[in-house]
This record gives C-alpha cells, structure tokens and sequence, in this order.
C-alpha cells in the first residue's frame, strides 16, 4: 500500500515535469494573449457556422461511440486533475493560509500546483468538443447561451489563473474537476444507453461550488485587506464575476428544467 502511494505521489507531484514546469508569458504552450484569443474566436466561429450549415447526418451508433470515449476521457482526466491538485497543494504549501492566500509578489507561477492549473488550462479547450457533439447530434437546442458562454469565458479564467498567479485557484480547481467527474459519469451512461434519475444532482452540485467559491473567498479577502495582500487579486476579481453569471444561470437553468417541472407535477 505504502509502495502504490508513493508511486501515485512520484507520478502526480514528484515526477520533474511537474515539479520543473514554470509558466512563461509567450513561451509556455499557450501563455499568451495571441493563443488565447485566436483559440476562443476559432471556437465561437465554428460554434456559430457549424449550427448554421446543414451537416452529413453521422450514424448514432458512431456518435455514441464518440461521446462515449470523450466523457470517459474527461472523466478519468478530471478526477486525475483533482487528485493531482490536492497532492501538489499539500506538498507545495508552506502553510495552510497559502490554500487561500498566494504571497503577493513571492509565488512565481512553477511548481506541481500550477502544472496541475496548466493541464486544467487545455482541459478546458479539449472540452470545446462538448459543443461540437451537440452540434453534429442535432440537438442545437441544447446549444444554450449558457453552454457557450460557460465554455468561452472559463478559458479565460484558467489563463488568468497561470498568468497572475492568482489566490485561491487550487481550491477551485479541486471542486470544479470533482464537479466534472460527477458531470461525466453521468453523460457517459446517457452515451452507452443508460439515463440515470440523478441529472438533477449535476446541477445542483455545479451550484454548490459556486456558492462554496463565495464562501471560501472571504477568507481569502480577509487575508489580503488584513496582511501584506494576496497574489492575483485582480485576477480574482475577474473570476468572482464570471462565478456571479454563472451561479445566476445555473439557478434560472435549474428553474427553467426542474422546478418548473415539479410544479407542474404537484398541480
């Protein structure tokens, strides 16, 4: 048992390409402002062509296949991710106020935790192929403002994460891949056949971490108007914004598909 932890530990913390990776403005793969926005108008270009241009109808035996190998590919990357995270930021950390409070101008962005915030980084990129599954299905009703916006701005908010070496990101990190994995289990028996009852819970688990990212950044804040600061706060910033939108989304999404439903049932 000891022998497998340690093995776990080599391959996710200790192993020199994560504990030598240092992110570098127009050096590192994807470190600067240029990829970052060809990447996110490539995408919102294909998004809104491709819904607009009749496609070659593709066999749902082969869509299935696809979606399946893809939300299981997620899966396994995001439970991955948060698992690689949580070791990093335990090793990593010189106490347990640098989980919420980065040092201001002393937490160069290298190291295992913002490796694991790298490959979170192209995660994300990898998962503009949820949109283009949506797209090749038929099912644009499913294109939602929600999903695209979602999809778009969370791209920006890893880069800035890597780029102001922001405060807080591992504990968001951790809850988001944690989220996914949930979110991906689910969507990978809708692909193989199997609906299960507890769709709902994916919802209502993207709004608790929303709501448990609020409630963790006011100790955050209280460290950084309290102390010397903390790194990345206008990075922060930016993402409190951006989990605002999207907490009122998630809620009227949940209304539009299950309260309303419930209602409807009670009557």
């Amino acid at each position: 048992m000891a022998t497998s932890r340690s093995t776990l530990h080599y391959y996710l913390v200790d192993h020199p390409t994560i504990t030598n990776f240092e992110w570098k403005p127009n050096q590192t793969w994807g470190a600067s402002p240029l990829f970052l926005s060809t990447t996110l108008f490539t995408y919102l270009l294909l998004t809104f062509t491709l819904r607009r241009v009749p496609l070659t109808p593709v066999s749902p035996t082969v869509l299935r296949l696809i979606s399946a190998a893809h939300n299981l590919f997620l899966l396994i990357l995001s439970l991955i991710m948060a698992v690689g995270c949580s070791l990093s930021t335990l090793s990593q950390m010189p106490n347990h106020r640098w989980i919420f409070c980065f040092p201001p101008n002393h937490t160069p962005p290298h190291g295992p935790v913002f490796f694991w915030a790298h490959i979170f980084y192209f995660s994300k990129l990898v998962e503009f192929i949820d949109t283009f599954l949506i797209i090749i299905s038929g099912s644009n009703r499913r294109l939602s403002f929600l999903h695209v916006y979602h999809h778009s701005i969370v791209v920006v908010m890893c880069y800035v994460w890597l780029a102001t070496s922001q405060s807080l990101f591992p504990v968001a990190l951790v809850t988001n891949a944690s989220v996914h994995v949930l979110m991906y289990a689910y969507y990978l028996l809708c692909a193989i056949g199997y609906r299960p009852w507890w769709k709902v819970m994916v919802t209502n688990c993207q709004i608790v971490q929303f709501v448990f990212s609020f409630l963790v950044s006011g100790l955050m804040l209280f460290y950084h108007f309290t102390g010397s600061g903390c790194s990345g706060f206008y990075g922060w910033c930016f993402n409190a914004v951006f989990n605002a939108s999207l907490l009122a989304l998630f809620v009227n999404f949940h209304f539009k598909n299950y309260a309303r439903k419930d209602k409807a049932k009670a009557l």
